[in-house]
């Protein structure tokens, strides 16, 4: 009897965070044009700690275009302004802060964690309902492992289990070793918005260079490079 032809993987999408929102008019302008440009599933918004109310109308002033464009909104913390922002979700980091969140997130809405610093710990967080783990963004002291510890995570994650691991990339070459390791997402931020060739530029070439670092790993036939 004929085996059944395994589906070809689909490279790792985009997933992209803002810098930190203090006035988003200008941002809220420019994202349909980024995300027409390149797959980006879902947008961090990442907000400067103000009142409460003002960081919920931030939210509100950046979701339709990133919602519209068919990518997820989530907030970086904070995941009691979620349902009222119209928001999709939420990014904790470390299992206690996903935990407290889960009650008033789930069903409905994606959790997202990281701050995992140990195996274990990303395997309680896949237990406990984490929609995905995150590998690799700087500790509170801005440190991270190197860029061979972070692709090691995310191939034992890829082999081993279920929720998706997304990869946070701070350059070119990581977000291609992050692909090639067997990331689903790969978190993109501050490099891309500080690019001098443009926000646009940058996730274009992003996206092209995830995508062929994929081909070249698992075999998609006929892409370049």
């Amino acid at each position: 009897m004929a085996t059944k032809p395994v589906p070809p993987r689909p490279a790792p999408r985009l997933y992209l965070a803002t810098p930190e929102v203090d006035e988003p008019a200008q941002l809220a302008a420019d994202l349909p044009g980024l995300l027409a440009a390149a797959d980006v599933a879902a947008v961090l918004v990442r907000l400067r700690e103000t009142d409460q109310r003002t960081m919920i109308s931030r939210v509100k002033a950046l979701a339709p275009a990133i919602q519209t464009a068919g990518a997820a909104v989530l907030i970086d913390g904070y995941p009691e302004m979620v349902a009222r922002a119209g928001a999709d979700g939420a990014h904790l980091t470390g299992i206690a802060a996903m935990e407290d969140a889960m009650p008033s997130l789930k069903p409905d809405r994606i959790v997202g964690v990281g701050g995992l610093a140990t195996r274990h710990d990303s395997m309680a967080a896949g237990e406990a309902g984490a929609d995905y783990v995150l590998f690799g963004e700087p500790d509170p002291a801005g440190q991270r492992p190197s860029i061979e510890a972070i692709a090691e995570r995310l191939g034992w994650w890829d082999e081993l289990f279920e929720p998706p691991c997304v990869g946070f990339a701070v350059s070119r070459e990581e977000a291609e070793e992050f692909a090639a390791a067997g990331a689903d997402f790969v978190l993109v931020g501050d490099f891309i918005w500080t690019d001098p060739r443009g926000a646009k530029a940058a996730l274009i070439e992003i996206g092209e260079a995830v995508a062929q670092a994929h081909a070249r790993t698992f075999g998609k036939a006929g892409a370049e490079g």
